[in-house]
This record gives structure tokens, sequence and C-alpha cells, in this order.
């Protein structure tokens, strides 16, 4: 498995979201890795290509789970996000296999 490369875009609408308005390096390091984390769980459970969170094949389904793992992240509260969102991950995930499964076919 590749590491996953978070981009400049991606990074400033997490930012964005997040209503995080300074700049500071060592914030920023610890937001991307919780981006990683984030990717890496919704991909995992999903299918998801970790490359459609950002740029211009983005799933808005995707990325608005991902920043509402950041939320969860950030108050320490994961396992919440899991119990919480898991109906959305699972609509998610049909909906990621018919669209590729369409593709495939056709």
């Amino acid at each position: 498995m590749s590491a996953i490369v978070i981009s400049e875009e991606l990074l400033a609408e997490a930012k964005n979201f997040l209503d995080i308005t300074w700049e500071d390096e060592d914030s920023d390091a610890k937001l991307k890795g919780q981006l990683r984390r984030g990717i890496s769980y919704i991909s995992a459970k999903t299918g998801v290509d970790t490359s459609a969170y950002a740029g211009e094949n983005t799933n808005y389904r995707a990325q608005e789970l991902l920043f509402n793992y950041l939320l969860y992240d950030r108050a320490g509260a994961v396992d919440q996000f899991k119990k919480n969102y898991k109906s959305d991950i699972v609509g998610l995930r049909i909906k990621w296999e018919v669209a590729n499964a369409s593709k495939s076919e056709g």
C-alpha cells in the first residue's frame, strides 16, 4: 500500500471546514496525520480510492465523511464517529460498488 499524500488543496479545505485560520507548521503536520488516518479508515471500510478526497474527481460524500471524522478525531472520539456514521459508511460503500460495477461492465 502506498503512502497517502495530502494535497495542499485538501489541507486547505479541511482547515476551512474546521475554521482554522492561522498558519502553523506543527498544526498542519498534525492535521495531515489526522487526514491520513481518516482517509485510510474510510477507504478501507468503503472501497473509495484514496485519491477521491480532493481534486477534479472528488467524491464529495467521502470528503464529507472525512471532514466529520476530523471533528471526532480532534475531540478524541473516533470510536463515536464509527458508531454515529456506520450507516453513512455502509451507504457509501454500496454506492461506490454499484458505480464501479457499472463502469467495469460498460
